[in-house]
């Protein structure tokens, strides 16, 4: 079991009156790659910057290690952030960035030379020393960045959408490179992102927000394959998200048609929310079908077709590597495990949550 670093208790901040985190309660483990994922304005960059010191909660202690650093100011913390924008200083050559904090500690000239050596190593930048931030590429400048944070041996990294500013393929070759960095370097990553994508490739554990609270907590499989609530089945991928009636355990009624699913303890005749992945509708002969309907809809993905196809007054997402034509009549059948069973919304702010999908 890994030990608990972080503890956020309590936590509440509201700007203007505003409120942006509500009583959020969070642990963070040592040597984890966690990912605070959520759409803009759900709170994750302030629930950061409380961390990292530069935002003061409202209510609520921040715990560091067993101890509590929540008046501590940013540059006596054992945490470093990288920003979204690098905020490199650009008069100062790839070294003397790197070395600046190192400088300001009054480590000596030998020791910050070895840093810079190792910090230029360790993120395939060797030889750029000398270098000024404006020869260098986004993605290197972003690799420049997170050097400077590194050579001050942080438990803990914090990271704020470092990779929005770079295109696709840069973006893909930076996530392999912070997860390698993570692995060589055993710290803790916090990382802020909206992009599903990022947040299912690189973490550990994903924390799903929205509204200032947070939805649910897992590892990408958990929180892919079995969101809680229809907010994060919507949020982590694409998603058919229907109303339906539990008619009993392992029977659930779907517009109009009685399903086998796995799930138990929901109740009889009760009203639920229903969750099947695209990938997981599988076309057949209509005779062979659940349900029948008529492929509505049809985009070529690369990997995958990407088809609606109308049945039972519902318009369903279907990715397949077999191509349906547009037009074509076709059964709908779904293996019960594949079936995601949620309970509908009880509170004000789940229904708010529902109401917005």
């Amino acid at each position: 079991m890994q030990k608990e670093l972080i503890k956020l208790e309590h936590i509440s901040k509201s700007f203007d009156g505003q409120m942006v985190l509500d009583d959020l309660e969070l642990k963070i483990h040592e040597n984890e790659f966690v990912t605070l994922l959520g759409p803009s304005g759900c709170g994750k960059t302030t629930t950061l910057r409380i961390l990292g010191g530069f935002v003061h909660p409202d209510t609520g202690s921040v715990i560091f290690d067993g101890q509590n650093i929540t008046n501590m100011p940013p540059n006596k913390r054992q945490l470093n952030t990288v920003f979204q924008k690098y905020a490199l200083f650009t008069h100062m050559t790839i070294a003397e960035n790197i070395a600046f904090g190192l400088k300001i500690k009054n480590k000596p000239k030998s020791y910050i030379e070895d840093k810079i050596q190792y910090a230029l190593k360790l993120v395939n930048l060797e030889g750029y020393g000398k270098r000024m931030p404006d020869s260098l590429s986004g993605g290197q400048q972003q690799r420049i960045a997170i050097a400077r944070a590194i050579v001050n041996e942080p438990k803990v990294l914090l990271l704020d959408e470092p990779l929005g500013a770079l295109d696709l393929k840069l973006r893909q070759e930076m996530q392999y490179e912070l997860i390698r960095m993570k692995n060589e370097l055993g710290i803790t990553f916090v990382y802020v992102t909206h992009d599903q994508e990022e947040a299912l490739t690189m973490s550990d554990t994903i924390v799903v927000m929205n509204q200032g609270y947070i939805q649910q907590i897992g590892s990408p499989e958990s929180i892919y394959n079995e969101p809680e609530n229809a907010f994060v089945a919507d949020f982590i991928g694409d998603s058919n998200i229907i109303a339906a009636t539990m008619i009993e355990d392992k029977c659930v009624e779907i517009l109009g048609t009685r399903f086998s699913c796995v799930d138990t303890g929901f109740g009889r005749s009760r009203p639920v929310d229903v969750v099947i992945r695209p990938e997981d509708v599988e076309l057949v002969e209509p005779e062979n079908g659940i349900i029948t309907g008529v492929v509505t809809h049809l985009i070529f993905k690369g990997v995958h077709y990407e088809m609606e196809v109308m049945a039972n007054g519902f318009e369903w997402l279907v990715h397949s590597t077999v191509l349906s034509p547009v037009g074509q009549k076709v059964g709908i059948r779904v293996d019960p495990f594949n079936i995601q069973i949620m309970n509908k919304p009880e509170s004000e702010d789940e229904e708010a949550v529902a109401l917005e999908l």
